[in-house]
């Protein structure tokens, strides 16, 4: 069976045979006497540190091995490579208020610009998570930064670059034979509707409005529900977030309300319709929702990927999108699903994976949303209790911290200190940061392109 991990990860097979350190120390136990409501800002800051240590520097720019010290897995895609590194740089320098932080974030997007290929290659060049999609917001994020205009010929090639790649398919547009939101359509488009947003490209918002057209096509609908395989060579439904139904359909909607067309929300109301009838009720009036269909009923992920963490967002965004409070009130049901399986306590669906995708920090900053919408306090407390889980299993080095993790669930003995945004220390950088600033008053500067809160 073949994931986005394999693919994602086609680069890193020295690092997997790494015999690696057991966690020297905590981090609550290193020598800090920072007072409790530090302690987050204080492993952003460590993770920072660690980072800041295993870059490599080249006459064009700066980049970082997705797992150090292996210059060899050095990885441009926003996933596990070092454009997560980048974005994680820029909400620290905003945090701290310390422009250095900001030029190590410039220098990996001189590094990013420089190394845009001249042309699309291959089926995943384009995706959000895999490919050029997550590139160019990276180095949107850094131009506003930046307050400057530094990256915006890059910017240009490659949002050109992917409008360039959507080949006519039925009635609209698809770049691989992928649906979802890791390295197909769906979050493809959603990048897409952002350059629309923000650039006034009309090029881009065809190219979303084409690729939405297409996944209509490609829904399998029963009556009032409907849901998406993740493409058609894939034997597995996987209907949550990344992979699945809850993305397209999130896609979906989120379309809908940028163009007022009502065929992409009904096909994203059949998307969560489908999904709640699959739900599987926990303690509490709690919902969650298979890993995947036919082997995978009994498995329960819990976080962004495959969890009610990156489910949810399918649920939020339709409320706005239809005015039906119905929708956002199915929000908590699947937070209460993730509150009752006992996290952080580890399950088949939630093992040794601190990190945004898989594990604790998804989490986290599910909670870490949901408070901000509600202003109810135990969510905040349920996110610092998934958090202070994420500080404990820190591993010291040199002066800063890593994240030893096993990344997939079937290798639960392949461990690995990784750095970028959804499974290594970008990521739990970012994840305490968002927790800090909640907790301080302070919004986020990065707010990812899948992302509703």
């Amino acid at each position: 069976m073949h994931s986005r991990r394999d693919v994602i990860r086609a680069g890193l097979s020295a690092a997997l045979a790494a015999v690696l350190p057991k966690p020297a120390r905590h981090i609550a136990h290193a020598g800090h006497s920072a007072e409790p409501d530090l302690k987050y800002f204080d492993a952003a800051l460590g993770a920072a540190r660690w980072l800041r240590a295993t870059a490599i520097a080249s006459p064009t720019g700066t980049s970082w091995p997705a797992v150090p010290p292996d210059a060899t897995t050095v990885q441009h895609n926003l996933y596990t490579g070092f454009p997560g590194v980048v974005l994680f740089f820029i909400e620290l320098s905003r945090a701290t208020g310390d422009a250095a932080w900001l030029d190590l974030a410039t220098s990996g997007a001189d590094q990013l610009a420089a190394a845009l290929p001249d042309e699309k290659a291959g089926d995943e060049s384009t995706g959000l998570y895999t490919g050029l999609a997550g590139i160019a917001y990276t180095l949107e994020e850094a131009d506003r930064a930046r307050g400057e205009s530094r990256y915006r010929a890059a910017i240009l090639k490659a949002r050109s670059t992917i409008v360039a790649g959507g080949r006519d398919v039925g009635a609209g547009v698809e770049w691989n034979d992928s649906t979802d939101i890791i390295s197909g359509s769906a979050g493809t488009g959603l990048y897409l509707l952002r350059a629309s947003r923000t650039f006034g490209s009309v090029d881009a918002l065809k190219a979303a409005i084409l690729a939405g057209r297409r996944l209509i096509e490609r829904e399998f609908r029963n009556g009032d529900t409907s849901f998406w395989m993740a493409s058609s060579s894939f034997p597995r439904n996987m209907p949550n977030f990344s992979h699945g139904t809850a993305g397209v359909a999130y896609f979906l909607a989120t379309l809908g309300e940028e163009t007022r067309e009502k065929s992409f929300v009904d096909a994203a109301v059949r998307g969560a319709r489908y999904l709640q009838s699959i739900a599987t009720p926990t303690d509490g009036d709690g919902r969650r929702i298979f890993h995947n269909d036919p082997d995978g009923h009994e498995l329960f992920y819990l976080s962004w990927c495959h969890g009610p963490a990156g489910t949810a967002r399918l649920f939020h965004r339709l409320s706005g999108v239809t005015g039906d409070s119905s929708w956002s009130a199915y929000v908590p049901r699947l937070a209460q699903g993730i509150i009752g399986s006992g996290v952080p306590q580890r399950s088949p669906g939630f093992w040794n994976n601190i990190s945004q995708c898989c594990g604790n920090c998804g989490v986290s900053d599910f909670f870490v949303s949901l408070n901000g919408l509600t202003g109810d306090a135990s969510h905040l407390a349920f996110a610092r209790r998934v958090a202070d889980d994420t500080l404990e299993r820190a591993t010291a080095d040199g002066d800063g911290y890593k994240w030893v993790q096993a990344e997939n669930r079937v290798s639960p003995n392949v461990v690995l200190p990784q750095t970028g945004l959804m499974q290594g220390a970008a990521g739990v950088g970012l994840s305490m940061l968002r927790l800090d600033g909640a907790m301080r008053g302070r919004k986020p500067t990065i707010v990812l392109p899948d992302a509703p809160f």
